[in-house]
């Protein structure tokens, strides 16, 4: 599974981050999380707005610090 977490380094981006990889943790899954900061290749996701989580290619939120339950969410479907 491929996670990817767009945002230039700002505190909210850091922060969804930190949620993210808690997430991955307690899930138990196997996942690469990769912090994307050009913002070149935020904009080649159509993402705007920063922080945003992607998850296997699929934009899953913008502009706010996703919940770490909806974070397990998105795992779970995505397995």
């Amino acid at each position: 599974m491929e996670i990817k977490v767009l945002g230039p380094g700002c505190p909210k981006c850091q922060q969804t981050e930190k949620v993210v990889k808690e997430a991955v943790a307690e899930a138990g899954i196997s996942a690469e999380v990769e912090k994307v900061t050009d913002m070149m290749k935020i904009a080649g996701f159509g993402v705007f707005g920063t922080p945003a989580v992607v998850i296997n290619g699929e934009v899953k939120s913008v502009g706010k610090i996703p919940k770490k339950d909806e974070i397990k969410k998105w795992l779970a479907a995505a397995k």
